[in-house]
């Protein structure tokens, strides 16, 4: 326990420092860059056999930094990240009776998830770091409020071939508590009200079940894959996907609907 508690408590440090030390990418881009690397490497592992795993790390990510640079095409990448993560949905609730998905068209699934998550983090950081600290806080009060519930109440399974541990009742807690959580901000920090509290609540809420899928699907690879966990390279903690596969679903699913509050007059950032 006191080796996770020391490398959460670094990983926050990193993390702090690249987000809020300088409002040029100067410190940001490089964590993004080394944070899809070893992501991308890991993938590999979930994946059947790759003949070659560095050409797909390379790949990754080439194409992730080339990416950040053409920013015309991020809600591109949201958009079909956004559709594997509504398939996903349904290959978690069939598995093990179905797992067509499980080949080499994972590679492929890997690039669009992993640069869609990328992109979005990135366009939140752009607009500000508390935007995307608010997807981190949100992600993760959710996680600990059905982490709580679940372990008081949770009779009825989620997900009992892919995650046994997660219950309908810990989903129910971490939901209400991920939006506890947005109705203060919402109010005391942001004072939306009206239809763009409503729109606002609405996104924040959905944000919070996806990354409970995030979190399934890496579950139902790593079954698949027969592993553990993706990597070891965080004592304690596993691998970075391990920590972040809430995050693959979240990010790009709040980016793009946040930018679509924007683009319809829904949100204006001030």
């Amino acid at each position: 326990m006191w080796q996770r508690i020391k490398t959460a408590i670094i990983l926050i440090i990193i993390v702090g420092v690249a987000l809020f030390a300088s409002e040029s990418p100067i410190l940001f881009v490089p964590l993004l860059a080394v944070g899809v690397t070893i992501a991308a490497h890991e993938w590999t592992k979930l994946m059947p056999r790759w003949r070659h795993p560095p050409l797909f790390v390379a790949i990754v990510l080439v194409v992730t930094l080339v990416t950040l640079l053409f920013e015309v095409t991020w809600v591109a990448w949201w958009v079909a990240s956004v559709a594997i993560w509504i398939m996903a949905l349904s290959w978690v609730t069939q598995f093990p009776t179905k797992t067509s998905w499980y080949g080499k068209k994972l590679g492929l699934m890997g690039l669009v998830i992993l640069t869609g998550a990328i992109t979005a983090m990135f366009y939140l950081w752009q607009l500000s770091p508390w935007w995307l600290m608010y997807v981190f806080v949100l992600v993760w009060c959710a996680d600990s409020g059905a982490y709580f519930v679940g372990r008081k109440l949770g009779k009825r399974k989620m997900a009992p071939n892919v995650s046994p541990n997660k219950s309908m009742e810990g989903l129910y807690g971490g939901l209400a508590t991920g939006l506890i959580v947005v109705l203060g901000i919402s109010i005391f920090k942001l004072h939306l009200t009206g239809m763009t509290l409503f729109a606002f609540m609405v996104l924040s809420g959905i944000t919070i079940l996806s990354s409970v899928l995030g979190d399934l699907f890496e579950s139902m690879l790593k079954r698949r894959a027969d592993v553990k966990d993706s990597g070891t390279i965080l004592p304690g903690h596993g691998g970075i996907l391990d920590r972040i596969d809430s995050l693959l679903a979240a990010t790009p699913i709040f980016a793009l609907g946040f930018w679509l509050l924007q683009q319809t007059g829904l949100f204006v950032l001030v």
